[in-house]
């Protein structure tokens, strides 16, 4: 205990990410078709290579059909594109990732923006953003989508509250923006070049902090019970010489903070979680519009 306060209730990704994909699993079993998710890596980066191990696994344990396609690192923009064309077309593929980061000759916002808004199961493609701020449905960015899981799954309070956002970056900050407003909070987004950004942060009942800064967040900067998400995954290296990863709260703030998430083992089971759930429900609404597009006599095709 610290000041006399009972430590940070902890807010343990795994339980939340089991329920989200017991949804997943229900909304699947319901549909005509199995749901597909399509891998695209490209190059031999250890990381992304794992990344994609372990997504294509969890698919395979919801019962999902996942396909991974390994392009070489000199793997050109046109042949990217092509790849995704012919992945776009598959009515028997459902959602497309493509996993980052790209070799740097190649563009990856022009290959996201090339997958079907349809089939785009990260949430990215500036279709599913314009959706997601004009509170439509739509495909959501994976991670914030699993922090709104995770908040929901520990009933956490959203309306109503002022969530301050450390972070500001199109995977996690300004979308998770958008989905804090559409459920009714007040939102404030801060950046490591915010002025006084501890006084900022001390004015939040919740803080979500995506900065990419090892233990960025000290518990000065946060207010007496406050709920504080820790998105950050940082590599630093520990007392033994070995690297170690750590979020963008420095652990002292478990002495502060009313809940916090922990690193690892928080967010990072919403992600992939949220991941199928967006392939489940890509499933459906493709499997829905073939109907409709069926009864109407509809050819299919969607322009992009």
């Amino acid at each position: 205990m610290t000041g006399g306060r009972a430590p940070a209730r902890t807010l343990a990704g795994p339980p939340a990410a089991a329920d989200l994909l017991a949804r997943a699993a229900a909304l699947a079993a319901t549909l005509p078709v199995t749901p597909a998710i399509a891998f695209i890596r490209v190059g031999d980066d250890p990381a992304s290579e794992s990344y994609v191990r372990g997504k294509a696994r969890k698919a395979a344990e919801l019962g999902l059909d996942s396909r991974v396609h390994a392009l070489p690192a000199d793997t050109t923009q046109a042949d990217l594109h092509a790849l995704i064309d012919t992945l776009n077309a598959d009515h028997g593929v459902h959602g497309v990732l493509l996993q980052l980061p790209l070799p740097a000759h190649l563009n990856a916002d022009a290959a996201l923006t090339h997958i079907d808004p349809r089939k785009d199961v990260d949430g990215l493609h500036p279709v599913n953003a314009g959706l997601l701020w004009q509170g439509q449905p739509g495909l959501r960015p994976c991670t914030p989508a699993g922090v709104m899981a995770l908040l929901d799954h520990y009933r956490l309070p959203v309306a109503g509250q002022h969530a301050v956002i450390v972070g500001r970056s199109a995977l996690v900050g300004r979308p998770l923006a958008g989905l804090l407003l559409n459920a009714d909070a007040t939102v404030t987004v801060a950046h490591r070049a915010t002025p006084d950004l501890g006084e900022v942060t001390r004015r939040a009942d919740l803080l979500i902090v995506a900065a990419g800064q090892a233990h960025l967040i000290t518990p000065d900067m946060v207010r007496p019970g406050a709920t504080v998400i820790d998105v950050g995954i940082n590599r630093v290296p520990g007392e033994d010489g070995k690297a170690r990863l750590t979020g963008d709260v420095h652990p002292d703030v478990a002495g502060v903070a009313g809940a916090l998430t922990p690193v690892p083992g928080g967010v990072g089971p919403m992600t992939v979680a949220q991941l199928m759930m967006n392939t489940v429900q890509a499933a459906q609404n493709q499997t829905a519009h073939g109907h409709a597009e069926q009864s109407n006599g509809a050819s299919g095709d969607v322009p992009r």
